[in-house]
Formats: structure tokens, sequence, C-alpha cells
């Protein structure tokens, strides 16, 4: 993949080298959460449910730790600059895929009649503040829409190489372009109208409405790969290989495999290994929003 001397994007954090703190020791965990809850707008609120929900039963990470309690604190964490954020060719390349996702986007909405705003990216090792909490790298890389950012450690792409057998630097870029795939559908509404589904729908349809989000994630990433070819020339031989190869190693069927689970349609969230890789070539095939609606197609047949 053809990445280098090209701009890099400004909107850009690295955190590495902060660690993060506690906040002061205080009450117990209700004593904690149900303030935050209490003051949260409707959105927020659900959010942070949904955020405690997903640590304590997909990653197996406390509450505590997601809502910022680590220890049995409470107050904020804090961060405390302890190193220099390295000044590597990861950053380099994540701000350059940023900058590519920015121009792409920027020409896709205008041609739309849309104005498209860049989200940010954090980049940062282990654990960082977020609203609400603390994003943990357990999680994998992931998009925020509170704050219109994507959260990345780059530890997750040693992960992908040597746990999920998914190696390459356009792996990466799709990984990438997926996050900032639902910072689009958070700009044009579509995120809203799934998490305000939550709570209304029985668990298994709220787990489908998650699917068709993220396949369709996997669908602007391809659109996005599209027209930076186009615009970039950045494709060597196997990049596209690399990002198929991705998407089935963390679809959710491969992912329950692979944990030694019995395969549960109804758990899934992302899609299955085949779909994840088939919206991903329809969006790079098509280059075009038009037919990437993967909410109006019966579920059977994503």
């Amino acid at each position: 993949m053809k990445w280098k001397n090209r701009r890099r994007s400004s909107h850009v954090e690295d955190r590495r080298g902060q660690r993060l703190s506690s906040g002061r020791r205080g009450p117990n965990m209700a004593g904690v959460i149900l303030p935050l809850l209490m003051r949260a707008s409707g959105r927020t609120k659900l959010m942070l449910i949904g955020a405690a929900l997903v640590a304590m039963f997909v990653f197996n990470i406390s509450p505590q730790s997601m809502l910022g309690v680590v220890g049995g604190g409470s107050g904020q964490p804090t961060t405390t600059q302890v190193s220099s954020a390295p000044n590597d060719e990861m950053a380099a390349f994540l701000s350059t895929m940023k900058a590519d996702n920015e121009d792409v986007w920027t020409a896709i909405f205008q041609q739309n009649g849309k104005h498209f705003q860049p989200s940010q990216l954090v980049i940062y090792n282990d654990k960082t503040v977020m609203p609400g909490g603390v994003a943990d790298a357990r999680m994998g890389p992931f998009y925020m829409p509170a704050n219109q950012t994507v959260y990345i450690d780059p530890n997750f792409f040693n992960e992908m190489k040597e746990r999920f057998g998914a190696p390459g630097d356009f792996a990466q870029a799709y990984v990438m372009a997926h996050e900032i795939g639902h910072h689009v559908q958070h700009q044009l509404g579509l995120t809203d109208r799934v998490h305000q589904q939550r709570g209304k729908v029985s668990q298994e349809e709220y787990n489908r409405l998650s699917v068709r989000l993220e396949l369709q994630a996997d669908y602007l990433a391809g659109v996005f790969a599209h027209h930076a070819e186009q615009q970039f020339e950045f494709l060597e031989t196997g990049d596209i290989d690399e990002a198929i190869n991705c998407a089935q190693a963390i679809g959710d069927d491969t992912l329950q495999r692979q944990a030694g689970q019995k395969v549960m349609p109804d758990s899934f969230t992302h899609g299955t290994a085949q779909q994840r890789a088939r919206w991903f070539m329809k969006g790079f095939q098509a280059g075009n929003l038009a037919e990437g609606d993967t909410f109006s197609l019966p579920y059977h047949e994503l």
C-alpha cells in the first residue's frame, strides 16, 4: 500500500505516553453510576448503560472501569504525561489514513449537497479518558458519537496479525475506514435512529439493527477505498485481499468459533465473516452511497 508523502490530518491527538489515574476514593458503584445516569441526557444515558453492558458481558471489563471508577474511586479519571508520545511510523500512517478519509468524504458529501465535518482521532495505549468514562484497549478500535471521535490503540493491529491472522497495512486501513464509516453514519443521522430503538425492541431485534449498521460501515469502508484508489492510486497487489481477510477474521461467527463457543446468530452484532467481506467489496465496486442501504433489505438477504 502506498501511503507515504501525503497530507497528514490535523484532527489527531496522540496520547501514547500518558498514564491514566483514577479519581479519589469514594462511594460504592451504585453511588457513582446512579448520579451519572441522573445527570445524563437521554442519548448519553443509553450510551452509558450500553457501554457498561458491553464491557461486562462481551469484553469482561468491569463497568467501574468503563465509567472511570478504578479501584472503587469516584470523580473523573485523569491523565499524567510520563513520556513523550512516540513520533513513529504508526502515527504517520494513521494520520495519513485519517487525512485520506477526510479528503474522500468531504468530496462525496459535496457531491451530494452536504457538508462533511471531520471526526477526531485519539491514538492511545491501554486506557484513556473519553466522555462518560474510560476507553479500554480490550474493546478494540471504536467510534464515540458523543464527541465524534475514533479511538485506536495501535497494539490492536499486532493482535490482528498474531491472533486473527489478518496482517497488512491495508487491513489496518480498512479498520480505520470502517470506524470513519461510523462517523459518516452519525453525520447522516443513521446512528441515532438505531440507538433510539434500544429498549423499544427486543434484544434480538436490536442486535439485528446493530448488524445492519456495522455492515453498512463495512460498505462505506469499501466506498472510501474505491475513491481513494482513484484519487491517490494507493493500492498494491494483495491489498484488497488483506481487507477481505481482516473482515472475515473479525466476523461474529469467526470470533465465536475462535473462542470455542457455539455460533449463535441471534447474538451477532457485526455480521458474519461472509457478510462483512461481501459488503466491503460491494462498496469498493459501487463507490456510491446509494447501494449501501442495509436497512431496507430483508435481514436474511444481507
